[in-house]
């Protein structure tokens, strides 16, 4: 089988994002906010999806696709037999009038590089998910799509009528396509499209430069921290777990999720991600996000929220036909009405920076303490209580060795904050509730296996018990931990290095992808415990299992290396970071360069 890559790349501005294919097209467009409709999913629907796109009018072509160095703004050239142009797309971001500008626009650059090409301009915008096609108005310079949420608006240089009829353009000169949501550019087209680039350039140059990275792997580390930074939607705060929705887990299977929501469980990775690189920002604001949300919680906290905060994600199935004809096509997720405990560990990790970093100021800590006991209260009622697990399992619940995990953890941070505070009845219920979640964790000890498996009385293995060593539960130098993690390689390794989350059957049979963040847990869990050379080997192999940009999905296809399941996921990208920075800090080489005599 053909191996299969995600041949798109992504441009945003922490407002909204849009996904660029190779030949120009825009596949995925959602507007006004990351989990709204799309008004372009051609990667979801070839016929109700809308196009936007720069092709030459020559039918055969080659093209080459590329970032701007250390920015998120994405080139695409084009090369025919009548000549070879550039495609610069970016959404607008920098600083104006001491705040960030983020506009709903996608500006894209046109601009011959040699021979006469002629290209054909097709801007087709949908709403509601294909539903809805827009009434078209034209002006002198625009063309106005009504009936849509709000108005969409085309300016451009480029005849109307040419784009109207689809007829070819001969590019003799830039040209310039500025797409706006809820109002029209007010300002001169080519010179601020030219300055918003040059702005919106210096902003990403100055944000690379600004992240503590050291020499391992540097440019994936960098690209994977550009692409996690568009992924946080700054008017809240919240990063979503990925730019689309609902491709597939692997062909056929019918895992096809909404993943255009924040989950709980991925703050601690997130935040430890933001923090390794130095960037207190982007940390800040998700900080605010999840406080915000705990803020206004009577019961339980749930796995998942809007971008809003808003906690209704009900989710239902479109006719759409889906990815390559893969569905079927989810918007919303029900994941948000699961039981998932270890979510009340997670917070508590995520709030210890507070008192920890000193970056954060005494006022932003002084109201966290009940927050703080109600969270450890919580552990305390579902301590007993089965789960649907991190892997979000529909049909069955168990004592997940990771909730308890999580339990532990989330338990020890209190006891640290409690310190700090020097409150001793929030310690006193901590050192209880640690106590307690270790000796869940025991009896999930299997003596034959020499692991810790997935739940308690399971024989199953699960990857995400390799956390047992990354969180510290596990002495990273004892013996148990070394033959935890052997006894997992054996189990779920690839040869390629790659991880399966685990290979028993749940809702829909057994996987049939590995899951990417995995395996970069796995190389985080081989730095731990000393086996570094084979921790770099393994990071490596797993580096040629990105796209043309660098970009990683979800899954990938042991066999042939095929990306699948949502992309970008951005936690994938954390586990890349994460990884990066956990061999890094073990070879701790203070230099980039190494002069031999």
């Amino acid at each position: 089988m053909k191996k299969h890559t995600y041949n798109f790349g992504i441009v945003g501005n922490c407002a909204f994002l849009a996904g660029i294919d190779k030949s120009t097209n825009v596949v995925w467009q959602c507007w006004p906010r990351f989990d709204s409709s799309f008004i372009f999913g051609s990667l979801l629907d070839s016929k109700k999806g809308g196009e936007f796109s720069i092709k030459p009018f020559e039918s055969e072509y080659f093209s080459d696709q590329y970032y701007i160095e250390n920015t998120n703004i994405l080139c695409t050239e084009i090369e025919s037999s009548d000549g070879r142009y550039r495609v610069t797309d970016f959404a607008p971001r920098f600083m104006n009038y001491e705040r960030y500008f983020r506009p709903l626009m996608l500006i894209r650059k046109i601009e011959p590089l040699s021979g006469s090409p002629r290209i054909r301009v097709k801007c087709d915008p949908v709403g509601d998910y294909g539903k809805v096609r827009p009434k078209i108005s034209y002006g002198s310079n625009h063309i106005e799509f009504l009936g849509l949420e709000k108005m969409v608006r085309l300016t451009t240089n480029i005849s109307l009528t040419y784009i109207n009829s689809e007829l070819p353009v001969l590019l003799n000169e830039a040209k310039y396509l500025v797409l706006t949501f809820g109002g029209p550019l007010e300002a001169p087209l080519e010179s601020t499209c030219e300055e918003f680039l040059r702005q919106t350039t210096r902003y990403w140059h100055r944000w690379v430069k600004s992240t503590s990275i050291s020499k391992f792997y540097q440019k994936q580390v960098i690209r994977s921290a550009l692409a996690l930074k568009i992924h946080q939607f700054e008017d809240t705060g919240a990063i979503i777990a990925a730019t689309t929705t609902s491709l597939p887990e692997a062909p056929g299977s019918g895992r096809c999720w909404d993943y255009r929501y924040c989950w709980m469980r991925d703050t601690y990775y997130i935040l430890t991600a933001f923090n390794n690189i130095g960037h207190f920002e982007e940390m800040e604001k998700y900080f605010n996000y999840i406080t915000n949300i705990y803020s206004s919680i009577n019961g339980r906290i749930q796995p998942l929220y809007k971008i809003t905060g808003e906690s209704k994600i009900e989710e239902h199935i479109t006719d759409l036909e889906g990815y390559l004809g893969n569905g079927p096509v989810r918007i919303g997720n029900d994941a948000y009405t699961h039981i998932q405990n270890d979510v009340y560990g997670q917070v508590l990790i995520s709030m210890l920076p507070l008192f920890v970093d000193n970056r954060f100021i005494v006022g932003e800590r002084s109201s966290l303490d009940k927050m703080i006991y109600d969270t450890l209260e919580k552990i305390s009622k579902t301590m007993n209580e089965p789960d649907a697990g991190l892997w979000e399992f529909r049909d069955f619940a168990q004592f997940h060795s990771y909730t308890y995990l999580f339990h532990w953890a989330g338990a020890s941070a209190a006891l640290e904050i409690a310190k700090y505070k020097k409150n001793e009845k929030m310690a006193h219920l901590a050192r209880e509730l640690k106590n307690f979640a270790s000796e869940k964790l025991e009896s999930a000890y299997d003596n034959e296996l020499k692991a810790y498996t997935q739940a308690v009385g399971s024989k199953n293995l699960d990857a995400s018990s390799l956390q047992l060593i990354l969180m510290r539960y596990l002495d990273p130098d004892s013996e148990r931990a070394k033959e935890h993690l052997i006894a997992h390689e054996k189990e779920l390794k690839t040869p390629e290095g790659l991880f399966y989350r685990y290979k028993h059957e749940d809702d829909f049979g057994k996987p049939e992808t590995t899951f990417l963040i995995c395996a970069f847990w796995y190389v985080e869990a081989l730095a731990c415990v000393g086996r570094v050379d084979e921790a770099i080997e393994n990071f490596e192999s797993l580096m040629k299992f990105s796209n043309h940009l660098g970009l990683l999905s979800e899954d990938v296809d042991s066999v042939n290396g095929s990306q699948w399941g949502n992309f970008p996921q951005a936690y994938s990208h954390v586990g890349l970071m994460n990884a990066a920075y956990r061999i890094s800090k073990k070879l701790d080489h203070p230099v980039f360069f190494n002069f031999e005599k």
